[in-house]
């Protein structure tokens, strides 16, 4: 990549707004990855639960952050649809998503991005490359559910059985998923039908925060588990969440949520600064910063 964000000596300024999100690794991975490549990036958590602010507030956050001199910001839980009306622009992918991970300040204003269906594509596609997938299961209907469903449908999944204990929610994103791949059957279901989406699937993608550092849990009944089932985590703190130690215990193939992390990094790392980022590297200080918790 290159431009007026990649020139020669130019040093960056990035955020993360959402909550909860002390425990990120985000922060360090850009600022280490910038240092790799001879640049200066100072990456600055916003924490709306310890600001005292609302999920609604991400807007006001975003045209602070732009008067303050940012370069771009991370969107995650619970704002990545909240920021939408803030933004002067969306990706393709963040329009058919209607969810934003990635704000970029620019000429054109504030553009929104999402990285996070591409990180989950690349990480998918590298550590279960095998596994089947005409039907799968997605478990939860946000932003983050949003982006691995788009994800699988680009990878080729036929059926797609969305869940969310929000049946509006998954109603919502199933129908705008059918309208994107129309040669795809996407369906909704409350919680209520996990059981059944389940029995006829051949993996499960859980989307929620339900098993991070500050949200502990599992979000299913282990026994709904089978071996012929791959199962996949978003949440990457813990990278072994209980959900995939259940999953384990059950002979079941499992994703962490680390490679989305990752490659979602590495592509809103360049979409923010203009460099090419390294995965490899990436990974490498992704490995580092766990292995000193």
């Amino acid at each position: 990549m290159s431009g007026a964000y990649g020139a020669p000596g130019r040093s960056f300024l990035a955020g993360l707004i959402g909550a909860g999100i002390g425990p990120s690794l985000t922060p360090p991975m850009h600022e280490r990855e910038a240092a790799r490549l001879g640049r200066r990036l100072v990456y600055r958590t916003i924490d709306i639960d310890r600001l005292g602010m609302e999920p609604g507030s991400v807007g006001y956050l975003v045209e602070a952050a732009s008067r303050l001199g940012f370069d771009g910001l991370n969107i995650t839980h619970p704002c990545k649809r909240l920021v939408l009306p803030a933004l002067d622009g969306l990706s393709p992918e963040a329009e058919a998503l209607g969810a934003v991970n990635t704000v970029v300040f620019g000429a054109g204003g504030a553009v929104g991005h999402n990285t996070d269906w591409s990180g989950f594509a690349r990480s998918l596609r590298q550590e279960l490359p095998d596994a089947p997938g005409d039907r799968v299961v997605v478990l939860g209907a946000g932003g983050a559910g949003a982006a691995v469903a788009y994800a699988l449908l680009v990878s080729g999944v036929r059926e797609l059985a969305v869940v969310d204990v929000d049946g509006t929610s998954a109603e919502a994103l199933a129908a705008r998923l059918a309208e994107r791949f129309p040669g795809a059957v996407c369906r909704p279901a409350g919680t209520d039908g996990l059981g059944a989406a389940l029995a006829g699937a051949d993996g499960l993608v859980h989307a929620t925060p339900t098993g991070m550092a500050h949200h502990p849990g599992i979000p299913l009944d282990p026994a709904l588990l089978r071996p012929s089932l791959w199962v996949a985590d978003v949440v990457y703190r813990p990278l072994r969440t209980e959900l995939l130690r259940a999953a384990q215990a059950r002979g079941c193939r499992t994703l962490s949520g680390g490679g989305m992390a990752v490659f979602q990094a590495s592509d809103a790392f360049g979409l923010i600064t203009g460099l090419e980022p390294s995965p490899e590297h990436l990974h490498a200080h992704f490995r580092e910063l766990i292995a000193g918790e």
